[in-house]
């Protein structure tokens, strides 16, 4: 796993792994929406973006769709592929060709739907979905790993963390993403540990000082790198 990596590329592939992976958790959270305001709840929506604090306001599914995906809010989707992208340029050299072509096509789509006259549909959620399967799929497929696969990784896992404690997801799924970020950590820096200073209890009790832990442990670690 020789490899030097200087802060900024370091944090630029963490930060890629995080919007990647920040894309598809809401993506999958909007879909799931859409399909509860069709035939279940129409508030679905707005409970989902309350966990954001965002007050979303619609009149239809179509309209959750229109708001959810180029609304004026923190979560626009349009901004966080834009973020994405001038990661995936800054870290250009250490990523998968295809993965990368995959996030330049990924970018162009969510930049499309941000003044697409039509409405958005379940295709385009499928589609954006299917995009970032394939980036996922064609940078694991390099089968060996440096320091700059460890840091996209970190970033995917701390977003899922991130995600799951703000729904509520079940906790057992959690702690097991927990080791992975301890596993990938030590694997850059065996000194370093997330549950030196976060017992797994903040899962329960402070979710939001266990978040505050696993950044400070990953600032630590990219200054280092």
């Amino acid at each position: 796993m020789e490899q030097l990596l200087t802060a900024n590329i370091a944090s630029s592939m963490y930060w890629l792994g995080r919007y990647l992976q920040r894309l598809e958790g809401m993506l999958f959270e909007i879909n799931r929406a859409y399909d509860l305001i069709i035939d279940v709840d129409n508030k679905a929506g707005t409970a989902l973006y309350k966990k954001f604090n965002i007050n979303l306001k619609y009149v239809s599914a179509a309209d959750f769709l229109h708001k959810a995906i180029r609304g004026k809010h923190t979560a626009n989707l349009g901004e966080m592929m834009l973020q994405a992208r001038e990661n995936a340029i800054i870290s250009r050299a250490y990523i998968d060709s295809v993965a990368f072509g995959e996030i330049i096509a990924l970018n162009d789509m969510f930049q499309t739907l941000q003044t697409k006259r039509s409405h958005i549909d379940g295709n385009d959620l499928d589609k954006a979905l299917s995009l970032i399967l394939i980036i996922w799929g064609a940078h694991a497929h390099r089968g060996h790993r440096k320091s700059s696969d460890y840091f996209f990784k970190l970033g995917k896992l701390v977003e899922e963390v991130d995600l799951r404690l703000r729904l509520d997801k079940e906790k057992a799924m959690t702690e097991l993403i927990l080791k992975e970020i301890n596993v990938a950590i030590k694997m850059l820096n065996p000194e370093l540990n997330i549950f030196d200073n976060c017992p797994k209890e903040y899962i329960d009790e402070l979710p939001y000082a266990m978040m505050e832990c696993i950044y400070a442990t990953i600032d630590k670690l990219i200054i280092e790198e």
